[in-house]
C-alpha cells in the first residue's frame, strides 16, 4: 500500500492543502471559505459557525480547519470583514469560538474575486454541489496576503507584499516597465531585504523590532518583526536575560491598541549597546527564508515574485477581456431583439398571425414578415441590399419572444423611445469593442480605480533598510568574571577566591602569556589550566591589529637577548605558540601588552661580572618594527642582563587610527563607510551636537553608535572650535544667539548649552570662526525675514551663558547663508 498510494497521497497534500494556486492565490480550504460566503452574500454578518457549517458542503475535512483558514484571512485585514474579536496576530491572541464572531465578504472581496460567468465548476467531494476550480481573481492576492503550507516533500513561504506596491507594479508591468517588488508586513518594523532573490529559494529578509531609547533607563518596542507576537518577544529577551546575554531590569507589556513593550535597564547598562544585544540574542531580529512555490497547471513550480505577478497580471487581463466580451454579447443580443421587435410592432407583422391555424403557421408567417424588413448574413443581397442588417440569423426563439409581447406594450409603444434604446445599446457596445481593442489600457484604469478606491490606508508598514552585521562579542553583556591563578596556571570564570582579571561575557576567548615563552588562547570556562608562571592574561579580540606585544627573552641555548613586536590576529584555539626559542633554559626579561601600539622606553642594566662597557643603556620599542609572532626578534645583547625597567610610554606607533560613522545606523567603523571623522590618537575625542541642545565628548571606539536620528553635528573635536548656536529660550519667551568653545572633559556625559525649560528648542547649530543665518519669524500674522552675522552679533562666551537676544519671538526657520569659511560637512541644518 505504501508503493501503491503514496505517491497520490503526496500529490493530494501538495494540490489539495498546502500549496496555493498561481491565478487566484487560494489553497482548497481558502477558496471554498469565500465561495461559501458569497452564496451566504447578503450584506449583514454571518455567524462564522454558520460560515463554517456552510463551508463543510464543499470540503471534506473537520470544522476546526475551516474556522483556523477563516481566522487566518480575517486576521489579513483584505477579504474579511470581521466583527467581534477575532484574536491579535500581534500578541498571540487566538479568536472567540466561532459562535461568537461574525463574518460578511469585504466590499473589496466583491470587487475582485467574483463572477459566475467566467468561473469554471466541478462537482464538491460529495457530488451533491458545484464548487469553483478556481475563483475568477482580478488582483495579485498571492503576493498581497503572503502563503504559508508544509507538504510531502517540498513547503512554500511567500511573503505578504504592499497593497498599493502591487497595483503599482502590475501597471508598470502592462506598460512594458520593470518593477522591484518587497515584502511588507502588517506588524511594520525594519527590513533589510538586500538578499530577497525575488522570493525564491536560497533568498533572506531579515526583520527588526522598531527599538527606540524612551529615556537612558529603558527602551521601548513600538513594531514586531513577521511571524514574531509579543509572547514570543518577551520570552526571548527574558531567556537571554537569564542566559546572562543582556542585562535588564523589568519588562513590561502595555500593548492595547499599538504595540509597546517597555525594557527597564540594568543600573550603568548603555541603551545603544543594548538595543544592539536585543538585535543579536532575541526575537527581535529575525531571519525569514522565502520559498515561493505555486501550483501551475497542476504541478507545483518554483518561481520568482516577479514572476508570479506577470501571471496575476496576465490573469486579470484575460478576465477583464472575458468579461467585455461577454458584456459585448449580451448588449448584441439585447440591440438584436430590440430591433427586431421594433420592426415586428411597427411593421404590424403581428397581424400576419391572425389567419394561423397552427403554431408552424404562426412561426412561418411571422418568419417571412421579417424577411421583408430585415435581412442576416444567410438572407443578405450582395448588392442594393435596403433592408434592415441583423447581426445573426432569426431563430425560432426569436421568433417565440416576439410572440410572446403582450397587446398592451404593442398598443403602448414608442418607435422613438424604441430607437433612442437601440442607439444606447449601439453606443455602448462602441465603447466595449473599444475596451476590448485597447484592453491593456482598460486594465490598467481599472487597477488605478481599485488603488482609489481601496488604496487609502493601505500604505507601507514595513520600513526598507538595511542592516550592518552586528558582531556578537561587542554588544553581549559582561556576564562572567575572569579569575587567574598566576603560580599555579589556571584561568576561568569560577576561581573566585582568586586574582581578579576583568568583567567578560561567557562566549569571549582569553590569551595567556607565560614566563617560558609561550602563548595559547582558549575559551572562557569556569576553570582551565593554561601552564604554570603566567606572565600576562587578558580577552583576546580575533583581527585585533592595534594590540600590540613588546617582548624581551634570552635564548636559553645561546645566552642572547633578543627584543621583537608583534601582534595576536589570528590564532588556532588551545594550540601552543612559542614566542622565543624553544629551548629550556630560555627566559622571558620583559613583557608588556600596549592596547594602542604605543612606544616604550625601557633601561637595562646588565650584570657587573660582563665584559660590556656600557653595563647600563635604554632601548626604545618605538624602534623596532612589527612583525609577526613567530619572528626572532633583534638582538639587544650578548651579555647577561640582571635587571629590566620601564622608563616611559610613549604615544602610538601605528599612526592615527582613522574612523568613519556610517549615516545610516551611527555606529562608528574603520571600514570607510559613511562621513570621515579623521585619525585618532590615545587621548583623542568626538564632538557631537545633539537636536536637543546638547553635546558630548565621545571616545572613538569600533561599534559605538549615536542616533542619528538625534545627531545635529558630529566631528573630531578641537579645543579652538567655536560653536555658533541660535535657540529659543522657554523661560524668557525670546530667541537668543551665542558662541562658545567646549570647555568641559568629562567624556561620555552630556552637557546642555540651552536653558532646561520644556518649551526651550535649538533652532541652529553650525561650527566655524563666521557664520552668518537667514530667519523668518511671523509677527501679528505676517512673515518677516532677517539676516544675522552670528560672528559679528556676539563675541565667544563660556557654554553655560543666555547669549544675545535676537527677537523677541520664536523664529520659524534659521538657515546658513554664507558657509564660505566652513569646512565641507561642518553644518547641519534642522529645518
Amino acid at each position: 500500500m505504501y508503493k501503491e498510494y503514496f505517491i497520490d497521497y503526496a500529490s493530494y497534500v501538495i494540490l489539495e492543502r498546502a500549496v496555493p494556486e498561481i491565478n487566484d492565490g487560494f489553497k482548497p480550504v481558502q477558496r471554498r471559505i469565500l465561495h461559501a460566503l458569497f452564496e451566504m452574500n447578503d450584506g449583514r454578518y454571518h455567524k462564522v459557525a454558520n460560515v463554517i457549517g456552510q463551508t463543510m458542503q464543499y470540503h471534506p475535512h473537520g470544522d476546526a480547519a475551516i474556522g483556523d483558514a477563516l481566522v487566518n484571512l480575517g486576521q489579513k485585514e483584505l477579504l474579511i470583514d470581521a466583527q467581534g474579536n477575532w484574536g491579535d496576530y500581534r500578541t498571540g491572541d487566538r479568536a472567540a469560538a466561532p459562535r461568537y464572531i461574525e463574518a460578511r465578504l469585504s466590499k473589496f472581496a466583491l470587487a475582485v474575486l467574483f463572477n459566475k460567468q467566467t468561473t469554471e465548476w466541478q462537482l464538491s467531494y460529495d457530488g451533491r454541489k458545484q464548487e469553483p476550480i478556481q475563483l475568477p481573481v482580478k488582483f495579485p492576492l498571492l503576493l498581497a496576503q503572503g502563503a504559508e503550507g508544509i507538504a510531502v516533500g517540498l513547503s512554500t513561504k511567500i511573503l505578504s507584499h504592499n497593497f498599493q506596491e502591487l497595483i503599482k507594479a502590475s501597471i508598470n508591468l502592462l506598460q512594458g516597465k520593470r518593477i522591484k517588488l518587497l515584502p511588507d508586513f502588517l506588524n511594520g518594523g525594519l527590513m533589510d531585504a538586500t538578499d530577497y532573490n525575488q522570493g525564491r529559494r536560497g533568498g533572506k529578509v531579515k526583520v527588526r523590532a522598531r527599538i527606540e531609547i524612551l529615556d537612558n533607563k529603558s527602551l521601548i518596542i513600538k513594531e514586531l518583526p513577521y511571524n514574531v507576537t509579543t509572547t514570543t518577544l518577551i520570552d526571548s529577551i527574558i531567556k537571554a536575560n537569564d542566559k546572562g546575554k543582556i542585562k535588564i531590569k523589568r519588562v513590561l507589556d502595555n500593548t492595547a491598541e499599538n504595540v509597546e513593550i517597555i525594557i527597564e535597564l540594568a543600573p550603568g547598562t548603555s541603551p545603544q549597546v543594548t538595543m544592539d544585544a536585543l538585535y543579536a540574542f532575541t526575537n527581535c531580529e529575525v531571519s525569514i527564508s522565502p520559498n515561493a512555490c505555486v501550483i501551475i497547471d497542476k504541478k507545483p513550480h518554483f518561481i520568482g515574485v516577479h514572476d508570479i505577478l506577470q501571471v496575476c497580471t496576465d490573469n486579470t487581463r484575460n478576465l477583464l477581456q472575458q468579461e467585455l466580451q461577454i458584456k459585448f454579447d449580451e448588449l448584441l443580443e439585447k440591440w438584436h431583439f430590440a430591433s427586431l421587435e421594433r420592426i415586428f410592432i411597427q411593421e404590424r407583422i403581428y397581424r400576419d398571425i391572425e389567419e394561423c391555424e397552427s403554431w408552424d403557421e404562426v412561426i412561418a408567417a411571422v418568419r417571412k414578415g421579417l424577411d421583408q424588413h430585415v435581412a442576416t448574413p444567410e438572407t443578405i443581397k450582395p448588392r442594393g441590399e435596403k433592408r434592415y442588417l441583423l447581426n445573426r440569423n432569426i431563430t425560432d426563439e426569436d421568433i417565440t419572444k416576439l410572440t410572446e409581447i403582450r397587446i398592451k406594450r404593442i398598443s403602448k409603444y414608442n418607435v422613438f423611445k424604441a430607437d433612442e434604446q437601440i442607439q444606447s445599446l449601439e453606443e455602448e457596445m462602441e465603447q466595449v469593442q473599444y475596451d476590448l481593442d485597447n484592453i491593456v489600457d482598460f486594465t490598467i484604469a481599472f487597477y488605478q480605480n481599485l488603488l482609489d478606491k481601496f488604496g487609502k490606508g493601505r500604505e507601507r508598514r514595513t520600513e526598507i533598510t538595511s542592516f550592518e552585521t552586528i558582531k556578537v562579542k561587542r554588544v553581549v553583556a559582561n556576564n562572567a568574571k575572569l579569575y587567574v591563578n598566576r603560580k599555579d596556571g589556571f584561568i576561568g570564570s569560577g576561581l573566585k577566591k582568586d586574582e581578579f582579571v576583568c568583567d567578560c561575557s561567557d562566549i569571549d576567548d582569553v590569551i595567556v602569556f607565560r614566563k617560558d615563552g609561550r602563548m595559547m588562547v582558549t575559551r572562557l570556562a569556569d576553570k582551565t589550566f593554561v601552564g604554570k608562571d603566567i606572565l600576562h592574561v587578558a580577552i583576546w579580540r580575533k583581527g585585533d591589529e592595534r594590540t600590540t606585544y613588546h617582548f624581551l627573552y634570552t635564548d636559553g641555548a645561546t645566552g642572547t637577548t633578543y627584543a621583537k613586536r608583534f601582534n595576536v590576529k589570528s590564532i588556532t584555539r588551545d594550540r601552543e605558540y612559542v614566542l622565543g626559542t624553544d629551548h629550556k633554559r630560555t627566559k622571558v626579561l620583559y613583557f608588556s601588552a600596549n592596547p594602542n601600539g604605543e612606544s616604550e622606553v625601557i633601561q637595562l642594566k646588565l650584570t657587573p661580572a660582563s665584559k660590556a662597557r656600557k653595563k647600563i643603556f635604554d632601548y626604545d620599542f618605538g624602534d623596532l618594527d612589527i612583525k609577526g609572532r613567530g619572528s626572532k626578534g633583534n638582538t639587544l645583547t650578548k651579555y647577561p642582563i640582571l635587571k629590566v625597567s620601564q622608563l616611559e610610554v610613549g604615544k602610538s606607533t601605528l599612526g592615527k587610527q582613522q574612523y568613519w560613522m556610517d549615516e545610516v545606523s551611527g555606529r562608528l567603523n574603520t571600514e570607510r563607510r559613511g562621513k570621515e571623522l579623521g585619525g585618532f590618537d590615545t587621548g583623542d575625542f568626538i564632538l557631537a551636537i545633539y537636536t536637543d541642545g546638547t553635546y558630548e565628548m565621545v571616545e572613538a571606539l569600533v561599534d559605538k553608535k549615536f542616533d542619528v536620528s538625534e545627531l545635529l553635528h558630529i566631528e573630531q573635536y578641537n579645543p579652538d572650535t567655536i560653536i555658533n548656536a541660535v535657540y529659543y529660550d522657554g523661560t524668557k519667551s525670546a530667541t537668543y544667539a551665542k558662541r562658545f568653545h567646549v570647555e568641559t572633559s568629562t567624556p561620555g556625559k552630556r552637557f546642555s548649552f540651552i536653558s532646561d525649560d520644556a518649551k526651550s528648542k535649538l533652532l541652529f547649530a553650525a561650527a566655524g570662526e563666521r557664520v552668518e543665518v537667514n530667519y523668518k519669524m511671523r509677527v501679528k500674522g505676517k512673515t518677516m525675514e532677517g539676516e544675522l552675522a552670528i560672528h559679528d552679533f556676539i563675541d565667544v562666551k563660556g557654554w553655560k551663558s543666555l547669549g544675545n537676544k535676537v527677537s523677541g519671538y520664536k523664529l520659524i526657520k534659521v538657515e546658513l547663508k554664507e558657509p564660505s569659511t566652513l569646512k565641507p560637512g561642518d553644518t547641519i541644518e534642522l529645518f
